[in-house]
């Protein structure tokens, strides 16, 4: 494949430049179905990640002082066929949405997977993200997913848009790192689970359960999905009725609660290492 030469573009008025800057907008993303990676971790992460149509990355807006810091990314976007544009501050202030870009915004293609696929992995991780509506939440609890080394993560269609600029940047790349659904409905995304063999618990802080004591009574070791509510109301009545079982995480200080971000981080690495114990479903090799 040949190298595409970068093209400078001078005026924020450019049409690849207008393009780009569309994609801030949920409507123009999913017509399109592109979204704006930002920043030196999720654009490395953007070049080094293949859909099943090809590479993710589409094209690159670079100053020319990122194209020099960060000059390995810029290289590595060529060499896999990305068109490369050298742009101005003002432009890159046109396409980015913080307030202080890093100067390395790429296009890509969306990258969600079908959820029938993920279930068709057998996974035995999962974080489900029903009722989510903050888009750094949804970013970081992927983000804590990824770390815990879950199989996939699902948001429903009563959560925020995965693609959200918030949501990409809180990921810090591990948008690009597992699976990913999105717009599944609570109750299939739970029949589907449970159908593959899935254990699933809702985390709220109200559970009958509590997380401990859970661990310590040894269910935690098989294929597990973590239901995770809205930030301020938790999961309704009826979502937690779809759980096997509710679980709270135990509050030993004076603090009132954790936030959705804590509290996932939490109940993900529970069941990390209760599957990775002797006896728990990463113990043994598969057949």
């Amino acid at each position: 494949m040949g190298t595409p030469a970068p093209a400078e573009l001078i005026s924020p008025r450019s049409p690849r430049v207008a393009a780009a800057r569309r994609l801030a907008r949920r409507n123009f993303r999913t017509k399109e179905r592109r979204f704006l990676a930002e920043g030196p971790q999720a654009v490395r992460e953007a070049v080094e990640h293949r859909g099943a149509t090809g590479p993710t990355l589409i094209e690159l807006f670079a100053t020319v002082e990122a194209a020099e810091r960060y000059g390995e990314i810029v290289a590595a976007a060529r060499a896999a066929g990305v068109r490369v544009h050298h742009a101005s501050d003002e432009v890159l202030a046109e396409v980015s949405q913080t307030v202080t870009p890093q100067g390395l915004v790429g296009v890509c293609h969306f990258l969600d997977s079908p959820f029938e696929e993920i279930l068709a992995a057998r996974p035995r991780l999962v974080a489900v993200l029903a009722h989510v509506r903050d888009p750094g939440n949804a970013g970081t609890v992927l983000r804590c997913a990824d770390a815990a080394g879950a199989d996939a993560v699902v948001l429903t269609d009563a959560s925020v848009d995965l693609y959200n600029p918030k949501s990409v940047r809180a990921s810090v790349g591990s948008l690009f790192h597992l699976p990913v659904a999105v717009g599944v409905p609570v109750e299939r995304a739970v029949e589907g689970l449970r159908s593959a063999g899935v254990r699933i618990l809702a985390a709220d802080g109200a559970g009958e359960d509590d997380l401990d004591a859970e661990l310590d009574a040894g269910t935690m070791g098989g294929p597990t999905a973590w239901v995770f509510g809205n930030e301020a109301w938790g999961l309704p009545e009826e979502t937690r009725a779809l759980a096997d079982a509710v679980v709270r995480v135990p509050i030993h200080g004076k603090a009132e609660s954790l936030n959705l971000a804590t509290a996932a981080a939490v109940c993900l690495y529970a069941s990390a290492r209760a599957q990775r114990a002797p006896g728990g479903c990463r113990s043994v090799t598969p057949s």
